[in-house]
């Protein structure tokens, strides 16, 4: 089972960065602060690959927890997450070293990559 939720993290990565890859490629061409727009973009992106990760050693560590302690664990682990994307997004917005939009256009790409990750699978399958 543990070699399996490797497999998905993987394509859950994967799946952000081909996000992060499309709407450089795609966005790049439509903004005037080119370099902001990439920054907030792969900043977003960073983020996201963070929040998968936590993502998935939270929910391995729950799964040995009774189910009462788990719930609490879960929650707070989620809520650090947001905590992160919170200060990541403020942080742009008071720095103005990035666009926090883009910013948080990356961060989507870990919502846009677990829709993907089915696909990714069969596709990495295929190419094994």
């Amino acid at each position: 089972m543990k070699d399996k939720i490797n497999e998905t993290l993987l394509e859950l990565l994967i799946g952000i960065l081909l996000w992060g890859v499309i709407w450089q490629a795609a966005g790049v061409w439509f903004v005037a602060d080119k370099a902001g727009c990439s920054l907030g973009l792969w900043l977003g992106v960073v983020t996201a690959g963070l929040c998968a990760v936590h993502m998935y050693r939270a929910l391995d560590l729950a799964l040995d927890l009774p189910e009462k302690d788990a719930q609490k664990y879960v929650m707070s682990r989620n809520m650090m997450r947001y905590g992160l994307i919170l200060l990541v997004l403020l942080v742009l917005m008071i720095t103005e070293a990035g666009n926090p939009l883009c910013c948080f256009l990356g961060v989507m790409g870990l919502k846009a990559a677990a829709y993907l990750q089915p696909v990714l699978h069969k596709v990495m399958k295929r190419r094994r």
